[in-house]
């Protein structure tokens, strides 16, 4: 009788939780705890470098996935031209590329005498073409090596929000009187905001946690101070203590979702009444 009484899924559920907090815990416990003498090298040099550099590599991505997934979920969800059945899908593919493949890719075809020149070479002949190729390195080659890899967040789930949503809206907005960019901006687009903010969210994690493109860049985030706190210097604490930073990061942007789908359900039910 006493087993029957036992909710399975309820503690089924207390133990995979348990075993996914206990990182969690870890890392915040391991704040309090003292490190090696590297530790406040770290806090008085690079803690601020890394912290300046990670929410610059963060804004600038999410900013660029944002323009790209929703631009390309709002032409495949709302125009036909050659190709949009195509498009619809293979914009999905970015998910197959690794950040830092991009990274490579990047680099290889607008460096000197690289793709792009031996293509303008090809096309008009000899010339000094290193000259006018815009080189993307540092922290912008980073921005749009990890955008094109992680767009793919945004753009699914903002399309599947205008997927079941555009056709009401789009009927709505003409009977207000409004055309395709004005209903886009004052209407579609609002009533997309929590699935943008979710994939943001997606794409904000995969970011903070990303270490190929800015090792490959040369970029000192959190990311590598971790690394290199843990495996050049040996100490677990003052990794865990930077993971702490990325952490706050990561409940600030929780926090933000959650305020954004709040905010979402109230404006709905007003529309409602109203």
């Amino acid at each position: 009788m006493v087993l029957r009484k036992i909710n399975i899924w309820y503690f089924s559920s207390l133990l995979i939780s348990i075993a996914v907090a206990i990182p969690i815990v870890t890392v915040f416990s391991s704040f309090f705890e003292s490190t090696s003498e590297y530790s406040s090298i770290i806090k008085n040099t690079f803690l601020y470098e890394y912290i300046f550099n990670s929410l610059t590599l963060l804004l600038g991505v999410l900013l660029l996935t944002f323009v790209i997934g929703v631009l390309g979920a709002y032409l495949v969800s709302f125009y036909s031209f050659p190709g949009s059945n195509f498009f619809k899908w293979a914009l999905i593919l970015s998910f197959a590329v690794p950040a830092y493949i991009y990274s490579y890719s990047l680099t290889a075809f607008f460096e000197n005498y690289g793709t792009a020149f031996t293509i303008l070479k090809h096309l008009f002949g000899e010339g000094d073409y290193n000259s006018s190729i815009p080189k993307f390195d540092g922290m912008m080659g980073a921005i749009i090596s990890i955008s094109f890899s992680l767009f793919g967040y945004v753009y699914v789930l903002t399309r599947a929000s205008f997927h079941y949503q555009s056709q009401n809206l789009i009927e709505l907005g003409k009977n207000l009187g409004f055309n395709k960019q004005k209903s886009f901006m004052k209407i579609i687009l609002p009533s997309a905001r929590p699935a943008i903010v979710a994939g943001l969210s997606l794409v904000a994690m995969e970011t903070l946690s990303d270490f190929g493109s800015v090792s490959f860049f040369g970029i000192s985030t959190l990311t590598t101070g971790i690394y290199n706190a843990w495996i050049s210097f040996d100490d677990l604490v003052l990794a865990n203590q930077l993971s702490f930073y990325l952490l706050i990061f990561i409940l600030g942007l929780f926090i933000l979702e959650n305020l954004s789908r709040k905010k979402s359900t109230i404006s709905f039910t007003k529309q409602r009444w109203i």
